[in-house]
This record gives structure tokens, sequence and C-alpha cells, in this order.
């Protein structure tokens, strides 16, 4: 037992000594290639297995021929660790480069393509990791791409929209001013429409920059959507008269919903309002209010005659507007992104889809607890 422990200790030192050395070639190649490091790592092992080999071979006082078998046997498993660790490293490098490559190229802007051929267990994670990474970029960029394009159509409808009434004003007040108008009355009174007009877009725009800037702040009661729909009914009542359009809202179960009452009457009239101008005279514009599996479903059903299907996706983006809703008084096509937005806030989702003679707008919002 007591000889077991002194060869121990021998190899112990003579292992030791290797260890150290490998331990500080490593630190000073931390920097350098995988490759380098790995062969450092074989290098250690065999030399350590050498050392201590040839401490307690000496210890022993093996003979020369012996001791020749033992250090070339020990030779030869360097020279295999060695060869082994060069190609292991020349392999992993050569992976970790094709990596590199790859996401360089969605870094440039590009989509990430994962390299071919077998890697390790980390690389192929560390591949899939940015291959997820790249595909939320690519996402990200289609959506700041898709928002910009909004906001560059927004400021040029805007600047239409703000022109041409505008300009309407500077006209009726020269007239007036000048005394050359005929009716100065209805130059009054269309002066005041105008000026309403453009207290609403301005409204419309600081609601919108609200919701964008996450400063929509809600005050949530528990109140009945039959409540909210007979409300928001009344105040478009007169809307739909003028346009000859009829309202019907029989189809509206006295569900209770937490929301902000203020602002879900906000929805609803855009909604409302929205439907009216689009649905010819002696049309309907219906509206309904139901349980759904994801709470309460309430939808805007109108006779527009159907919205194109590939501008449905963008309906509810800030600025759109159909062609045919170019022109006043359709607005700045801000009410939808508004509906989206405060639905969006009050934990819901808005959607849309054509249905035989014009379309349904649906807004999903979550059922109060019992």
């Amino acid at each position: 037992m007591r000889d077991t422990l002194l060869i121990a200790l021998i190899a112990l030192v003579g292992a030791g000594g290797a260890g150290l050395l490998g331990a500080v070639a490593l630190r000073l190649l931390r920097s350098r290639s995988l490759t380098a490091s790995l062969t450092v790592v074989a290098a250690v092992a065999v030399t350590a297995m050498l050392a201590g080999t040839l401490a307690v071979a000496w210890a022993m006082f093996l003979s020369p021929h012996d001791l020749s078998v033992v250090t070339t046997v020990v030779a030869m498993a360097a020279v295999v660790s060695l060869a082994t660790a060069l190609l292991l490293g020349r392999w992993v490098v050569g992976s970790s480069r094709a990596l590199q490559l790859a996401a360089r190229s969605f870094g440039d802007g590009g989509s990430f393509d994962a390299p071919a051929g077998p890697a390790t267990a980390e690389l192929a994670s560390l591949s899939a990791e940015l291959a997820a990474t790249s595909a939320k970029l690519t996402e990200s960029r289609q959506r700041e791409r898709a928002l910009e394009s909004s906001r560059r159509e927004l400021v040029a409808w805007i600047s239409h929209d703000l022109r041409t009434p505008l300009a309407g004003l500077r006209a009726m007040a020269e007239a007036l001013e000048d005394g050359v108008a005929a009716d100065p009355a209805r130059y009054l009174t269309q002066i005041r429409t105008e000026v309403e007009r453009l207290n609403g877009m301005v409204g419309d725009l600081f609601e919108l920059s609200r919701i964008h800037a996450g400063a929509l702040a809600l005050t949530p009661s528990r109140v009945s959507v039959y409540d909210l729909v007979g409300d928001a009914l009344a105040g478009v009542s007169p809307l739909a008269h003028e346009h000859g359009v009829r309202l019907v809202g029989d189809r509206v179960e006295p569900l209770p919903v937490e929301v902000d009452g203020r602002e879900m009457s906000r929805v609803l009239g855009n909604l409302l309002v929205n439907a009216i101008r689009r649905t010819p005279a002696d049309g309907t514009v219906m509206v309904a209010a139901e349980r759904s599996p994801e709470g309460v479903l309430l939808s805007v059903s109108d006779g527009c005659g159907g919205i194109p299907e590939e501008d449905l996706p963008r309906v509810f983006d800030t600025g759109w507007r159909g062609t045919h809703a170019r022109t006043p008084p359709a607005g700045a096509g801000l009410g939808l992104a508004i509906v989206r937005g405060i639905v969006e806030a009050h934990q819901g989702r808005t959607t849309v889809r054509n249905i035989p003679g014009g379309c349904r707008f649906e807004v999903v919002l979550p059922a109060a607890a019992s």
C-alpha cells in the first residue's frame, strides 16, 4: 500500500508539472484559434502521462530497454493524440467560420442560411438561434418598411386634406372681407363646417399619437355592450338619416365587458360612421354583439360592396384609404387605425372580412369576470 501511494505521488508530481505548463500555455493562447487550444490540451494530456510514466519508471529503476519501450509507446500515443486534436480543431474552426459568414449575411440585411454539413451540438444550437433571430429581424424590417410607407402616405394625404379646406376657408374669408359674398350666412355655415372637420382631423392625429406613444390612459369599468351599442347608434342616427341608411341593432346581447366606456364608444362610432359613409342610400348597416369562444364579439356589417382581397390586410394601417375614399368627407384614413389601437389597448383584436354585398368589421374583447 505504501509503495502504491509513493508511485501515485511521483506520478502526480510529474503530471502536475506538465499540467501547470499547459495551463500557462492556454492562458497565453486564449485569444488564438481553437485549433491551438485543442492542440495544447492534447499535448498536456500526453505530456502529463509521459512525465508521470517516466518519473515512475526512473523511480522504479527500470532497465534502459524497458524505459525505451515505455517512452516509445507514450511518444506514439502523443503523435496520434496531437494529430487527432489538429484534425478536430480544423473541423471545428471551419464550421465556426462558415457560421460566421452566414451570420454576417443577415447582419448586412440579408437572411440567415445555416451552413451545410455536420456541426457540433453547440454550433448546431447556435445556428438554430441565429436562424430564429434572422426570422425576427426579417419580420421587423418588413414591419418597419410597412410603417414607413404608411407614414409617407399619411403625410401626403394629411397635406392634401388640410390644403383643400384651408384654401376654401381662405377664399371664403377673403370674399366676406371684400364684401363680394352673395350669401354671407351660407359662407359662415360652410366655414364652420370646414373648421369642425379640421378640428376632427387634429383630434384624430392627437389620439393616434397617444396610441403610438403608449400614452393612452384607460379607465376600465364594467359596462354592458348593449348600452355601448345603444349609445353609439343614437350618436350616428342623424348621419344615417342624412345618407338614407338604415341602422339595425337587433342582435345585441347584454354581455358585460371591462372597458373604458369613452374609448370604446369612439371605436363603435368610428366603425359605424365608416360603414354609413360607404353604404349606398337605402342600404343597411347592421350591428351585432354576441358571445364567442374568445370573449365578446362586436361586429358592424355594411353594404359597401366589399374590399379588394389584396387590400384587406391594410385596412387598419395608419393613413390607408381605399381608392373610392380619397375625397372628402372620408377623412385622413385614421379612424380604423385608431379603432385597432384602442381595441389592442384593451387586449382585444380587430379583423375585417368580406360578406355578400359588403364587409364585416369584427372586434373581439375579453369577457368580464363573473
